[in-house]
């Protein structure tokens, strides 16, 4: 898959997240803010109940997109014979997608309607959820090969340029430019959060500020555009990957645990899904079938 087709697969699986959501929004706006006790009396309570055709079919979408996108990733990861079809973060791209999609049309299969052993489900589900978005924000934090393996801190050392050597060779920048270019590289923020990630968000901000200071001493130089280009793309790739080594291993731990959370989640949302779906079957509701 190529970046342009890589992108417009990502910008098509987004598209119908947000399409639905606002289809769903718009469609049923009416309904979903009369009161529970006035429902009954609306002209969409029979198509948008959690029984209803609408409502029914929707929950039984939302569930089959989650398990769906559950198993097929899953079986992607521990498989050996799916590793050759396609790469690693493709499929956890389709998984996320699926499993954003399904918790969307669930939600408004209950028609904001929480109760029961059901409600545990849902709120399983929104944990599933939130823990996918943290565990999503981890995963990009540690850098990977094309496939998708890991790589090792020696692996990543080696992905850098050696970007002393080209400002040595360039005679458009002064002396202080020179150094303070190459010291930028090298930089460390001194950070007094305990928490990982407000330590990230000061290090993105800091590397921000500090990637337009060198833009700005770079535009002042006699660099052709291209050349500038190069130059601050090479900066801020060099800056990454040092931000990358120092929270390699923070982050690989962080992975490791962040799985123990989102696993036990997963399943009771999962368990109890069958149970409502079973309980449901027996007690004779039916959708088109």
């Amino acid at each position: 898959m190529t970046k342009l087709t890589h992108r417009i697969y990502i910008i098509i699986l987004s598209g119908i997240v947000i399409i639905t959501l606002a289809y769903l929004i718009i469609s049923g706006f009416s309904y979903y803010k009369t009161g529970l006790s006035e429902r009954f009396f609306h002209p969409d309570y029979v198509t948008l109940k959690p029984s209803g055709i609408l409502g029914h079919g929707l929950g039984i979408l939302g569930s089959f997109f989650m398990i769906f996108g559950i198993a097929i990733y899953m079986l992607r990861k521990r498989w050996q014979k799916l590793s050759r079809l396609g790469l690693l973060k493709h499929w956890l791209e389709f998984h996320i997608f699926l499993c954003t999609l399904g918790p969307i049309l669930v939600l408004f299969h209950t028609s904001f309607k929480f109760g029961g052993i059901v409600s545990i489900s849902f709120w399983s589900m929104v944990a599933v959820f939130l823990s996918g978005i943290i565990g999503r924000f981890i995963y990009i934090q540690i850098p990977r090969s094309i496939q998708g393996r890991e790589l090792s801190l020696h692996e990543v050392k080696s992905m850098k340029s050696d970007l002393s050597e080209m400002l040595k060779n360039s005679s458009e920048l002064d002396e202080d430019s020179y150094h303070f270019i190459l010291e930028s590289t090298k930089k460390k923020v001194e950070l007094y959060h305990g928490n990982v990630f407000s330590r990230y968000f000061t290090q993105s901000r800091n590397d921000f500020k500090l990637v337009r200071k060198v833009r700005a001493i770079i535009r002042k130089s006699n660099f052709n555009s291209k050349e500038r280009k190069k130059l601050v793309s090479l900066v801020k790739n060099e800056i990454s990957l040092n931000r990358r080594i120092e929270r390699l291993d923070t982050m690989k731990n962080l992975f490791k645990y962040w799985h123990v959370a989102h696993l036990p989640f997963a399943i009771v949302m999962i368990t109890i899904m069958l149970v409502h779906v079973a309980i449901t079957v027996t007690f004779g509701y039916r959708w088109l079938f």
